[in-house]
C-alpha cells in the first residue's frame, strides 16, 4: 500500500482522539460558506468528512450537510452526533442524481485527487454552487515552534526518517500554498467553474501541555512512528511548553481555494 494511503487511513485508529483534539474552523468561514450558497439552495456535501468536525459548525449554521468519509470509523463517530454519512472516498462517490449548494473540504483535498475531485465537484454542483477546499495552517510562538521543530528534527531522523517531514515546526500558511495551488489549478483545468480565489481567515486557540499532546497524536503519519519514539516527541514537546508557562496560544490561518460552478 502506498505510504500517503496508509496515512490516510490511519486517522480512524483512534477517531475519538481525532474528534476530541483536532481544532474546528473559525466562525467567519463558516458564514462565508452558508452566505455563498446559490438562493434557496442549503445542501453541502463534506468530502472526507471525518468524526464531523466542520460538518456539525455548517449544521448549527442551518445548512443541509451530507458527509462523504471513505473510513467507516471515522463516520461512525460522525452518524452518533445525527450526520448523515455516506461510505466513499469522493472520486468514487455517486451524487445519484442529486444536485448540491457546495462542496466543502475541510483537511482533506490533499488525500483526493484534485482534478478527479473537481470534476466530481462539477457534476455534483448545481448553477452557482460553491467548492471551497481549505486546511488550518499553524502559527504558535516562534520560540515555542522553533523547539517543536528540534524534537521532530532529532528522533524522526534516528527512528523514523520517512514519516511525514516536521523538522521546521508547524507547518504555517506557506506549508499549504501547495495543496491551495494544486486545487485552484485543478478547478480551472474542469472548465465547470468561474476563476478559483484564495481564503484566509485568522483565529486563534489557548492550548495547555496536555491538550497539545492530545492533538499531536492526532497528526498524519503518527502511527508510522515506533512507540519509543512517540514517547520521546511527546516527552520533548511537553517540556518545551512546559518552559513557556505550561499553556501557549496558537495562532491559525485557515487558508483555502474556492470556486463557483459556472
Amino acid at each position: 500500500m502506498p505510504i500517503i494511503r496508509e496515512v490516510s487511513e490511519g486517522f480512524g485508529a483512534d477517531a475519538q482522539r481525532y474528534h476530541r483534539a483536532r481544532p474546528g474552523y473559525p466562525a467567519a468561514l463558516v458564514d462565508t460558506i452558508a452566505r455563498s450558497l446559490p438562493a434557496a439552495e442549503r445542501s453541502v456535501v463534506d468530502v472526507g468528512t471525518g468524526t464531523g468536525i466542520a460538518a456539525t459548525l455548517l449544521r448549527a449554521a442551518g445548512l443541509d450537510v451530507l458527509g462523504v468519509e471513505p473510513d467507516e470509523r471515522m463516520a461512525a463517530l460522525a452518524r452518533e452526533s445525527g450526520l448523515t454519512v455516506e461510505i466513499a472516498r469522493v472520486e468514487d462517490w455517486d451524487p445519484a442524481g442529486r444536485s448540491f449548494g457546495a462542496m466543502i473540504a475541510a483537511q482533506a483535498w490533499h488525500w483526493v485527487d484534485p482534478l478527479a475531485g473537481a470534476a466530481k465537484a462539477a457534476s455534483a454542483l448545481a448553477p452557482g454552487g460553491l467548492l471551497a477546499v481549505f486546511w488550518n495552517s499553524f502559527l504558535p510562538p516562534p520560540v515555542l515552534n522553533a523547539a517543536i521543530g528540534a524534537v521532530y528534527r532529532r528522533v524522526l531522523a534516528r527512528v523514523a526518517p520517512d514519516a511525514p517531514d516536521m523538522s521546521g515546526g508547524m507547518p504555517g500558511p506557506d506549508g499549504y500554498r501547495q495543496l491551495c495551488d494544486a486545487a485552484a489549478r485543478a478547478m480551472t483545468a474542469t472548465g465547470a467553474f468561474g476563476q478559483p480565489q484564495p481564503w484566509r481567515f485568522d483565529w486563534s486557540r489557548d492550548y495547555t501541555t496536555a491538550q497539545w499532546l492530545d492533538a499531536v497524536q492526532t497528526f498524519g503519519g503518527w502511527g508510522r512512528i515506533p512507540a519509543e519514539g512517540q514517547r520521546e516527541i511527546l516527552d520533548g514537546i511537553g517540556a518545551a511548553i512546559d518552559d513557556v508557562g505550561g499553556s501557549f496560544t496558537m495562532r491559525y490561518a485557515t487558508v483555502g481555494a474556492t470556486a463557483t460552478r459556472s
